[in-house]
């Protein structure tokens, strides 16, 4: 059996360069994805902050363009929103467009919602059986007796992961 002959350190040279430059395109891309997918975490972020200021606002009774003009500071820009007074709840919901990109278009669409009981509701129905409140505290919140039916992004999350109420 014969023994290979030792390499020639000269073709070698070089290599790791070469290897290097081939990698690096590839490293940029996911350095791209990476900070695309931050941006897209950051503007769902301000979207969940901007829908609990606006149903915070909603719920202590604030008219709808002081809790527009709240979701409005908190949203990231061109967001839009709803606001809704239902079932003892104010609801605000926050959406908006993300651009991945710098000159690509905005392909990815995030938003928040938010919902808390209004202040001052259920206060001449208290709750069969709930201990009645001390004086000078504040009425306990109307909360429903059936829950309203999950929309399509609240039927896919896993039971008992909601972090606003039905």
């Amino acid at each position: 059996m014969r023994s290979r002959p030792p390499a020639d350190p000269r073709r070698e040279r070089g290599q790791a360069t070469a290897e290097t430059a081939a990698a690096l395109p590839a490293l940029a891309a996911v350095l791209a994805l990476c900070l695309a997918a931050i941006q897209a975490v950051a503007a769902h972020l301000a979207c969940v902050d901007a829908a609990r200021a606006g149903a915070r606002a909603l719920a202590r009774g604030d008219d709808r363009s002081a809790v527009l003009a709240a979701v409005a500071e908190a949203a990231p820009p061109g967001a839009s929103a709803s606001v809704v007074r239902s079932g003892g709840y104010a609801r605000v919901e926050v959406t908006a467009r993300v651009r991945l990109g710098p000159g690509l278009p905005a392909p990815v669409e995030v938003g928040g919602r938010a919902a808390t009981p209004l202040e001052g509701v259920g206060a001449a129905h208290p709750q069969e059986g709930a201990p009645a409140p001390a004086e000078g505290a504040p009425p306990a919140p109307e909360v429903p007796d059936t829950p309203e039916e999950p929309g399509p992004a609240e039927a896919a999350e896993e039971p008992g992961t909601a972090e606003a109420p039905p």
